[in-house]
């Protein structure tokens, strides 16, 4: 009797202890690392790749990254309203007017925020069924390729995307876009228009956003006419990844991106830490 006394006890002070989790919250803990933002967002309901392909087509998704990520590569049928649309919610609402479908919100995944902030601006408009879909396009397209579409193709080849390490092979350092600079080689800056507030390389760069798709090739074809090496920067080093099927796409060989971008390369030149969020 006293030890099923003392089990009994230990269990109870073991419950009392142990911090409260909600059914929400759990699924969240064990991915903290892999979901940074998920703390952030606890108000925003998620749902996993497995689900959201089972429920595929009881679901309206939207794509809430720019549209040159979009065009890209997205979810097949995805809608695209960008999240830093300054109408972003009215379309939002338009949109949840037309359909009874639960709407899902997705972005470039796990780390990237886009795809929390666009569900709890979405709740804001009084939307009572939506969720965030945060693994995101390349887990999405890995898992159902069929459904998913890559520079107006669809469905896709696995290998048709660009890993982690034909992406890395294209980072050069500070040090090393600098050595590369000269008549052989262009400057382009493909920073959007707010992003930009100094020049890197002031009367030596070509200045082209990624929502100008035909100034973009002119400089592309360019470039290659002349046998020139395109050095590429954006802000903090993500939009290039995007930029690199582009360039695949239309044949260019000789071409760097610089590593971190215009963050990146303050912090190796003068050891400064912009702060800069995805």
């Amino acid at each position: 009797m006293k030890n099923i006394t003392l089990s009994f006890l230990a269990f109870f002070l073991s419950v009392v202890a142990s911090p409260a989790v909600s059914a929400a919250e759990a699924p969240r803990t064990g991915a903290a690392s892999e979901y940074p933002h998920r703390y952030s967002f606890p108000d925003v309901s998620i749902i996993t790749t497995q689900d959201l392909s089972a429920q595929r087509d009881r679901v309206e998704v939207v794509d809430v990254r720019s549209n040159f990520e979009y065009n890209t590569l997205h979810i097949k049928n995805a809608r695209n309203i960008p999240v830093t649309d300054k109408d972003f919610e009215t379309r939002v609402a338009k949109l949840a007017g037309e359909t009874d479908k639960p709407l899902v919100f997705y972005c470039n995944g796990k780390t990237c925020r886009k795809s929390y902030e666009a569900a709890r601006l979405a709740q804001r408009t009084k939307l009572v069924k939506c969720q965030a879909y945060d693994a995101g396009i390349f887990d999405w397209a890995k898992a159902n390729p069929e459904r998913t579409v890559l520079l107006g193709k669809s469905p896709i080849r696995l290998d048709d995307l660009i890993d982690e390490g034909r992406f890395q092979a294209r980072l050069i350092s500070a040090q090393e876009f600098e050595a590369k600079i000269g008549p052989t080689a262009v400057i382009l800056d493909v920073r959007d228009k707010i992003q930009r507030d100094v020049l890197l390389f002031p009367f030596q760069e070509e200045r082209v956003t990624l929502d100008q798709l035909d100034r973009l090739d002119a400089v592309i074809r360019d470039a290659k006419a002349k046998h020139k090496t395109l050095l590429i920067y954006d802000k903090v080093g993500h939009q290039v990844q995007w930029l690199q099927y582009h360039l695949e796409a239309k044949g260019v060989k000789d071409y760097y991106f610089l590593k971190g971008g215009e963050e990146g390369y303050y912090q190796t030149k003068l050891g400064v830490h912009m702060g800069l969020k995805k």
